[in-house]
């Protein structure tokens, strides 16, 4: 995958086999190497607090208990605690199992991250087999059964309920394009189904979750106003979505009082240790253009505990992990992306923040030299920022403070590294 040239604002199931063979294709990244000689003066970038972009709706992963195990307590506060040592995920995807007997195995991790905040969606991949038929060699939802579905779908939500846990939303069909392992649908069924039975839903309604973020999924749905009245939530996934296809500038002129979410990516792959170094910051960058690039309000790992993922499988943060939560634990839920320069310099990218008078900065330097930057935060005067670092030898390690003055600040980014700002 080539990436656009970026400018600034102001201006264990069947799943891994076939991701693998997407990421091992389109999503694969380009390992930057060290053709650049460092800037002669320190690169400019300026963040405007006052030009708001999209509010920020979390972080997080899926827990699967019947593909992944589930995870333990401890591992529970790990993924959903902020504390030290911890991801400060946002969000818990899980699914909405076509066997009812399983329902109850999703409890235990999706209350105790309901306790800790975090907001709870499901995704189901088949309804259960009754409502089905086979058709082409495939699977589909049996046209006669679309109001039985929506039943289901409303059982899952009350019974969660009724175990401590109020989902945020549910999704009618876990990548409806990429079904040859669980049901099939077209965009012109989704759009059926939210015309005329999402509207008995009782939580928020996510569609379409297409695998690669096809606009041919999405594009029906907010061209019809009945359909686009019953959905809040626009899902996507990022399996070898090219950054060029990030922008989706339809939902920009229809999508008002909806939300965009990515609600499942892996990225670069699924082979790699999720501990590889430089590599990992392929994850910090991901994060960075569907933040920006795209204007998606949630990120939303695969599996929280994989040798992949945020996670290991000994419940430790994993160098991908760090890089999630260097976005995680200090952009919380109901910030608000602020303008910045995105790309101040080749391989640097920036992306800011905000809640009240509080600003964030991820910045993240995919060079092999140190990167100098010169901060101006508008309407800012005098402050101080926590700065936290994660490069190959340290990972979320408090680091140098900054004091700014009439809204400026120097810094440098260490070689291979990502640093969180907290301006207060």
């Amino acid at each position: 995958m080539t990436a656009r040239p970026e400018q600034s604002e102001i201006e264990g199931s069947p799943l891994l086999r076939r991701r693998t063979v997407l990421a091992a294709g389109a999503a694969l990244p380009v390992v930057l190497a060290a053709t650049a000689s460092p800037a002669a003066a320190a690169a400019a970038v300026v963040v405007e607090p006052s030009n708001v972009q999209q509010t920020i709706q979390g972080f997080g992963g899926m827990n699967h208990t019947v593909w992944a195990g589930d995870l333990t307590a401890a591992q529970r506060e790990t993924a959903f605690g902020n504390g030290t040592n911890q991801l400060g995920f946002s969000v818990l995807r899980i699914p909405v199992h076509e066997d009812r007997n399983n329902w109850s195995r999703e409890v235990a991790t999706a209350k105790r991250a309901s306790d800790l905040g975090a907001k709870v969606f499901a995704s189901p991949w088949n309804p259960p087999a009754s409502m089905t038929e086979s058709f082409s060699g495939g699977k589909r939802l049996k046209y006669g059964s679309y109001g039985a579905y929506a039943q289901h779908l409303n059982d899952f939500t009350a019974f969660m309920k009724n175990n401590g846990v109020n989902l945020y939303g549910i999704s009618v069909q876990n990548e409806p394009d990429y079904a040859h392992d669980w049901t099939a649908w077209t965009a012109a069924e989704i759009v059926k189904f939210l015309r005329e039975n999402a509207g008995s839903l009782t939580t928020r309604v996510i569609a379409p979750e297409s695998f690669q973020y096809r606009k041919n999924m999405s594009d029906p749905i907010l061209n019809d106003p009945t359909a686009l009245a019953n959905v809040d939530i626009i899902g996507a996934h990022l399996y070898g979505t090219s950054f060029a296809d990030l922008p989706y500038p339809l939902f920009q002129q229809k999508g008002a009082g909806k939300e965009l979410w990515m609600t499942e990516v892996y990225y670069p792959n699924s082979t790699d240790s999720a501990d590889l170094w430089p590599q990992a910051l392929d994850v910090g960058e991901h994060m960075h253009r569907a933040l920006v690039d795209g204007r998606f309000q949630t990120y939303v790992w695969w599996y929280i505990r994989r040798s992949y993922g945020p996670m290991r499988e000994d419940g430790q943060i994993s160098k991908r992990g760090a890089c999630m939560a260097h976005f995680a634990k200090w952009v919380r839920p109901g910030y608000q992306r602020i303008t910045a320069t995105a790309n101040p310099q080749a391989n640097v990218y920036i992306s800011a923040y905000k809640s009240g008078a509080r600003i964030v900065i991820v910045a993240i330097n995919k060079n092999t030299a140190a990167a100098d930057l010169a901060f101006t935060l508008r309407d800012t005067g005098s402050a101080t920022a926590q700065t936290w670092l994660t490069n190959q030898s340290a990972n979320l390690a408090p680091y140098t403070g900054i004091t700014i003055s009439n809204g400026a600040f120097n810094a440098q980014l260490p070689a291979r590294s990502i640093r969180t700002f907290v301006v207060n």
